[in-house]
């Protein structure tokens, strides 16, 4: 048994959860998600907490315990506060704009780069360099932002690129100076 999944979920004021057979959905002041479970999971919850734990006939798939847990409290968490992340761009003429549904990215190439925003996530340029995205989808916005960062992924050598924010790239030495 995972030690985390044996953890109680507690349910804020304000949060309305739902288990619909294979289905868990979570509504709250942000929005509504929704999760298909696997059937080894079993969901119970009472008006406080939420307690997640193993059929008795798939006690091997415990790798699923800990895992489904913490997928449904990012789901409480999401839809009561939500959840962002930054990514910093540094490099010279480095910079990125909103336009509608689509990120506008300019890092050193040829042509700018322009990301079509997924549904449910927004995103805010500050500065021109500083990417903020955010939404109640914990997964969807970390993907989104490691897309984002794929793009241009911070270097090892002089540090340009995007990164998360607070990131820390550790830097190689350069070659070293022809000696005479």
């Amino acid at each position: 048994m995972s030690r985390k999944g044996k953890m109680p979920i507690a349910i804020p004021k304000g949060i309305d959860v739902k288990v619909n057979n294979q289905e868990i959905i979570v509504k709250g002041p942000k929005g509504t998600l929704k999760h298909d479970l696997v059937p080894q999971i079993d969901v119970k919850f009472d008006a406080q907490y939420i307690h997640v734990s193993l059929n008795a006939e798939h006690q091997s798939a415990s790798n699923f315990h800990g895992l489904y847990r913490t997928i449904i409290d990012n789901m409480v968490q999401g839809t009561l506060k939500g959840f962002d992340i930054k990514l910093e761009m540094i490099g010279v003429g480095y910079r990125a704009a909103v336009q509608g549904t689509l990120l506008d990215i300019q890092v050193g190439t040829s042509h700018p780069i322009k990301l079509t925003i997924p549904s449910g996530i927004t995103v805010k340029v500050d500065k021109n360099t500083l990417i903020i995205i955010s939404g109640i989808d914990k997964q969807q916005i970390g993907q989104f932002a490691a897309t984002v960062r794929a793009i241009k992924p911070p270097e090892p050598y002089q540090g340009k690129g995007i990164r998360y924010q607070g990131e820390y790239v550790r830097k190689k030495a350069g070659k070293a100076a022809a000696k005479k």
